[in-house]
C-alpha cells in the first residue's frame, strides 16, 4: 500500500443476509426484472435479443438536429439514452440551443430497409448483430452498442496495479499522500439508505440531470445490496464515496454497478475519490478470491470520458456478457459536409470487423488530423485503423470546406 490508505479485509457477505423489505411476490418481480436487464445466461440473453429486435414490434425512430449536423437513431429503445444522447452531448459544445428532435416509430422489419429510416446526415440503427450485418456497407460501420472493461486475476496476479497506466498509478500515489483513505465493506442497511440517497442518486442527478439512468431503490436493495458487496471510501475519517457491486461467488466475478461521491460534490472528484476507489476495489477483488472484476461499460466512442478513464486501469475491452453483447449499431453517413467531417474526426469509434474483431477507427482528412489523443490501445482492441474521409465518403457528392 502507498501513502496513508488502508484496505480492510472484511468478507463480502455478513453472517446473515440483510432482511427483505418487500413481500415475496414483489421480490420475485424485482429479481426477474434485474435478470432480464443484466443476466449473462446465454439462453436468456438470446431470448432478450430476439424479443428486443422482433420484426413485428414497434421501435422509436428519432431525428436530432443540433450543431449543424442531423443524426437519426432508430431501433432498440435503450439506444436513445446510450447513443443518441451521447451524440447530442458531443454536438452541443458552443451551441446555445437544445437539440430539435422529430420522433416517430417504425416496425422492426423496417429497420433493415434503409429508405424507410428517418433521413439525416448520419443514420444510426440499434439492432441485433445478425440484422446489423445485413445492412449496406457503403459509407457505413458496425459498432458495439456498449463495451465493458474487465480485469482478469490469474493465479500469478501479484502486483494488482501494474497493468494500470503509469499516469494513473502516479495519480493514485499522489492522492494517497494527500489523504488518509480507508476502504471497506459495509453490511448495515442504514448505510445502504445513506449510500443510495446521498451518494449514488445525488451523483447521478448532479452529473446527468434529466439524462440520469438509475436503478430503483427497491431493486438496488433486493438484487444488489442483500447478495452483493457495498463498499465505502473514507477520507480522513469521513465517508465520502461508495460503490455497490454485484458478486457471483460461483464464477468469481465482481461487477461494478452503482457508485458515487457524497452529494455528487465536485470537491470529492477533485480529491480523486473515484480513481482511488477503483484502485482499492482492484486490491480488494484480488485479495478476496475474485477471478474477474467487471468495471461495466460505456458507449463505443473513444471520445467518451468514461471510456478513456476506465482503460487507464489496464482493463481489457470486451463485449458485455448480458444482452448488449448480442446487439450492434449500424452507422451510415449519408451526406458529406464540413460539420459532418468535424463530428466524425472528433469522435473516433470502436467498430467490429466482419470477422468479429474489435477495431478502433480514427477518421481524418487533409484539414483534420486524426484525434489520436483519444487513446485506443487496450487488450481486446485488436486493430487501429486510420480512415481517410475522402475514401470513406466517396460517392456522397464531396465536401466544400
Amino acid at each position: 500500500m502507498t501513502g496513508g490508505e488502508r484496505l480492510t479485509s472484511q468478507t463480502a457477505r455478513p453472517a446473515a443476509l440483510p432482511p427483505p423489505r418487500v413481500p415475496l411476490n414483489q421480490r420475485l418481480r424485482l429479481h426477474a426484472g434485474y435478470e432480464w436487464r443484466n443476466s449473462g445466461n446465454p439462453l436468456l440473453t438470446r431470448l432478450r435479443v430476439g424479443w428486443d429486435t422482433r420484426s413485428w414490434g414497434r421501435f422509436p425512430a428519432v431525428r436530432s438536429d443540433l450543431g449543424g449536423v442531423s443524426i437519426s437513431y432508430s431501433g432498440l429503445p435503450e439506444g436513445l439514452a446510450y447513443t443518441l444522447e451521447f451524440t447530442e452531448h458531443r454536438r452541443e459544445n458552443g451551441v446555445e440551443q437544445a437539440a430539435v428532435r422529430t420522433a416517430t416509430t417504425l416496425k422492426g422489419r423496417s429497420l433493415t430497409s434503409p429508405p424507410r429510416l428517418p433521413d439525416a446526415d448520419i443514420v444510426l440503427v440499434g439492432t441485433s448483430t445478425a440484422k446489423a450485418r445485413q445492412l449496406p456497407l457503403n459509407s457505413s460501420l458496425i459498432m458495439p452498442i456498449r463495451v465493458h472493461f474487465v480485469l482478469d486475476f490469474g493465479e500469478d496476479f501479484k502486483n494488482t496495479h501494474h497493468q494500470a497506466s503509469k499516469g494513473a498509478r502516479r495519480d493514485f500515489r499522489q492522492k494517497s499522500r494527500q489523504h488518509d483513505w480507508t476502504f471497506g465493506v459495509e453490511h448495515d442497511p442504514a448505510w445502504f439508505e445513506f449510500f443510495y440517497d446521498r451518494i449514488y442518486m445525488a451523483t447521478m442527478l448532479e452529473r446527468y440531470g434529466e439524462r440520469a439512468r438509475t436503478e430503483s431503490k427497491d431493486s438496488a436493495y433486493e438484487c444488489l445490496f442483500r447478495s452483493g458487496v457495498l463498499f465505502y471510501l473514507s477520507a480522513n475519517g469521513k465517508r465520502i464515496a461508495g460503490h455497490l457491486c454485484h458478486w457471483d461467488p460461483g464464477s468469481g466475478v465482481l461487477t461494478s454497478r452503482l457508485l458515487g461521491v457524497l452529494d455528487g460534490a465536485a470537491e470529492h472528484y477533485s480529491a480523486g475519490a473515484l480513481k482511488v476507489m477503483y484502485f482499492l476495489l482492484i486490491d480488494w477483488a484480488a485479495k478476496n478470491g475474485a477471478r474477474r472484476l467487471d468495471f461495466q461499460g460505456t458507449e463505443a466512442f473513444l471520445s467518451k470520458g468514461t471510456y478513456q478513464m476506465k482503460r487507464r486501469f489496464g482493463t481489457r475491452v470486451a463485449l458485455p456478457p448480458n444482452h448488449f453483447g448480442g446487439k450492434r449499431l449500424w452507422l451510415q453517413v449519408r451526406r458529406d459536409s464540413p460539420s459532418v467531417r468535424d463530428f466524425l474526426v472528433a469522435n473516433p469509434m470502436l467498430t467490429e470487423t466482419p470477422d468479429g474483431v474489435l477495431e478502433a477507427v480514427y477518421f481524418h482528412d487533409d484539414k483534420r488530423p486524426a484525434r489520436i489523443d483519444y487513446r485506443a490501445e487496450s487488450p481486446g482492441v485488436e486493430r487501429i485503423r486510420h480512415a481517410g474521409l475522402d475514401d470513406f465518403l466517396s460517392g456522397l457528392g464531396g465536401c466544400r470546406d
